[in-house]
């Protein structure tokens, strides 16, 4: 299936590793102009380097340096691809996630921090990005939230509420822009095999006097397919959503999880 995104322009954020990186990867793959982004320079263009490699020059990968939770480094990665692609059409909003605790363990500063990463870093990067994509014929905005969106995660209670409201915020925009033919989606994905997950299994291990591995087993006896995800297929679904071919798509927020939300909707 051609996803018709041969040259189209990309920013993924928090793409070093993980779940963005895996969707910058296939987009570089499916010929798209694409920007990563991850807080150290050094890093992220030597993996912008690799993707060219890997790639064989089918696209054009850049590395721009920037944490997203900054209130300035947002606009600054856009205008920053715009200039290196000569505009915008596809925006995927990704960030790592906040401190654990409970509500008794968190302190106003963990809530600020928290919320600057999972929801006013979308909020940032999308209200700069509006310009370019308003020039797009193929606008499209991925929000990468969780599946706690629907069924909050114990001991992660800042992520479960700001991502929930990043939820809020993309169906609102789907709805507000849609008129324009700028598309808005979110992915909620469920316990897939990244650096993220690695961390939080070794914490649940340190906690329960466990390891890790329990800990895996225990986790994925709650998913339909008793497995957790590869990175690779959020990367699928990722890339269908924003590319052309998923052109009358908007407002959904999708689970990708294995089955792990048990509701009805």
């Amino acid at each position: 299936m051609d996803l018709h995104l041969k040259n189209k322009r990309a920013l993924v954020t928090s793409s070093s590793r993980g779940l963005g990186y895996a969707a910058a990867l296939l987009l570089a793959k499916e010929g798209c102009r694409v920007a990563i982004n991850g807080r150290d320079e050094g890093t992220i263009k030597d993996i912008a380097a690799k993707v060219n490699k890997e790639t064989r020059a089918s696209a054009q990968v850049e590395g721009f340096a920037g944490d997203v939770s900054l209130p300035d480094v947002p606009e600054k990665l856009i205008q920053q691809t715009v200039e290196a692609f000569g505009g915008l059409d596809i925006l995927i909003t990704n960030a790592s996630g906040p401190k654990s605790g409970s509500i008794d363990s968190l302190d106003d500063a963990a809530w600020q921090k928290g919320i600057d990463l999972c929801l006013m870093s979308h909020v940032r990067l999308i209200k700069a990005a509006l310009p370019h994509l308003r020039k797009s014929d193929s606008a499209s905005v991925l929000t990468i939230t969780s599946y706690s969106v629907k069924q909050p995660i114990p001991n992660l209670l800042i992520s479960n509420s700001a991502r929930a409201a990043t939820a809020g915020l993309t169906k609102s925009l789907a709805l507000e822009l849609g008129k324009e033919g700028i598309r808005f989606n979110s992915i909620l994905p469920g316990w897939t095999e990244t650096e993220r997950v690695e961390e939080l299994m070794n914490d649940r291990a340190q906690a329960n006097q466990t390891s890790p591995e329990e800990e895996k087993r225990k986790q994925v006896e709650s998913t339909a397919l008793r497995r957790m995800g590869h990175p690779e297929e959020f990367a699928n679904a990722a890339v269908f959503l924003v590319s052309p071919a998923a052109s009358y798509i908007t407002g959904i927020l999708l689970n990708v999880d294995g089955g792990i939300i048990q509701g009805t909707f």
